[in-house]
């Protein structure tokens, strides 16, 4: 697997001591998280991650890749603050959305929508790279590292690429709530046993910050066939 800029970014982060820590998140990290957001609606991600690919396909991820939001329940009632749980968060969900490229030849329907979300979150990345954060207790650190960690790569589980997504949004919906998206407004409605934001334009967000998230070389994987359903 290509190391993926979250990669890069763990490498340097947790080498340099990380400093200046970073509380609440930053404009440009939320603008982010809302085209996320956007993205991932449930229609989306049933259309792209379930019905384009074999029933009950799954894809192999390490353990520490599946972040559900008991697990951050978790971490918060042990004191881990926000700042590291948006962090973890960054990690698992870019190296998750790589495992679901990694799968996709070109030519399958679901290629350019998970492309796009690896701009995205390759923004993301970016957006980070700008911090130095001292509030990365050891436990968060010790999971980025197995992340990213070749060695752990035994330690695999079958799971679905939709499920992969929904525990995404979920847990980006408890670490970005009303004080991060607050100047977005955001309208809901019911898709199947969720409640899902209804389909928004990026329209009011600053160009220059749309330029640079659509603009960034996408992340790139070898590609493993996959049989498209017909």
């Amino acid at each position: 697997m290509q190391q993926s800029y979250a990669a890069v970014l763990c490498e340097y982060s947790l080498g340099t001591g990380l400093e200046g820590g970073m509380m609440a998140a930053a404009p440009g990290e939320c603008e982010l998280t809302r085209l996320l957001q956007d993205k991932l609606q449930y229609e989306m991600r049933l259309q792209y991650m379930k019905h384009y690919f074999p029933i009950n396909y799954t894809v192999q991820v390490q353990y520490e890749e599946v972040l559900r939001p008991s697990n951050i329940t978790r971490l918060r009632n042990g004191t881990v603050s926000e700042a590291a749980l948006r962090y973890l968060w960054f990690h698992v969900s870019s190296q998750a959305v790589l495992r679901i490229r990694e799968v996709l030849p070109e030519k399958h329907p679901s290629w350019k929508y998970t492309q796009e979300l690896c701009r995205l979150f390759d923004a993301l990345g970016k957006e980070y790279s700008e911090y130095r954060q001292t509030d990365v207790e050891a436990v968060v650190a010790d999971l980025v590292k197995l992340v990213h960690s070749m060695g752990a790569e035994s330690r695999r589980k079958p799971v679905r690429p939709k499920a992969l997504l929904d525990n995404c949004l979920k847990v980006m919906r408890m670490l970005y709530g009303a004080p991060s998206w607050e100047w977005f407004p955001v309208l809901f409605h019911r898709g199947k046993n969720e409640a899902a934001p209804a389909k928004m334009t990026p329209a009011g967000l600053p160009r220059a910050s749309l330029q640079q998230a659509a603009g960034l070389k996408a992340c790139q994987s070898p590609a493993f066939p996959v049989q498209v359903p017909t």
